[in-house]
């Protein structure tokens, strides 16, 4: 991957009923080359929008690919990673970083409204499989949409120098770490 490629890494981190999301544009080259701020709602349904007017915000057209860290940030509030896609026109990538079952059972143990936990499973369910890859001796778990799985995985090998976790991610969840102890 040629050093100058940019992706943004969006993570968040949360305390109450906030969480606040840290998006972090980085060369491949490793080099911090901007930042994007927002928040959701803890147990909400409005990350995906929030990722998306962040994107937004932050009008970067040298931003080849976006990744996310996870699927369902801030208690269950599950991204659409194909509305992402569809809405910012960049290539979304959700990286997790523990091997699981899935989130289906701990959805429905975690809200007592039906409506709710069926609106959750039904965008979690169209979301596509994640695909385990290996980067530097550690196996990350990848989603990927506009982009196939191939080279999901060389784009997290690319931006990943060292450890497990893709450097925008490891950026982004440092500085939404921040915001929360600035609270």
């Amino acid at each position: 991957m040629k050093t100058g490629v940019r992706a943004l890494g969006i993570a968040e981190s949360y305390r109450n009923e906030t969480s606040h999301l840290a998006g972090t544009v980085v060369r491949a080259s490793r080099v911090v080359d901007g930042f994007v701020f927002s928040s959701c709602t803890v147990g909400g349904s409005d990350a995906t929008d929030a990722v998306c007017e962040m994107v937004e915000r932050l009008d970067r057209e040298d931003v080849r690919y976006l990744l996310l860290s996870g699927i369902a940030p801030a208690w269950f509030n599950v991204l659409d990673l194909h509305a992402i896609n569809d809405e910012t026109g960049l290539p979304t990538i959700s990286v997790t970083f523990e091997s699981s079952p899935g989130l289906e059972s701990a959805i429905r143990d975690a809200f007592d409204d039906d409506g709710v936990v069926a609106d959750r499973l039904e965008t979690y369910r169209a979301q596509p499989t994640r695909q385990p890859v290996s980067v530097n001796d550690e196996t990350v778990y990848v989603r990927a949409v506009g982009l196939c799985d191939d080279v999901a995985a060389g784009v997290v090998r690319g931006f990943t120098p060292e450890g497990g976790r893709p450097e925008p991610l490891r950026v982004a969840r440092l500085a939404a770490r921040g915001l929360v102890d600035a609270d």
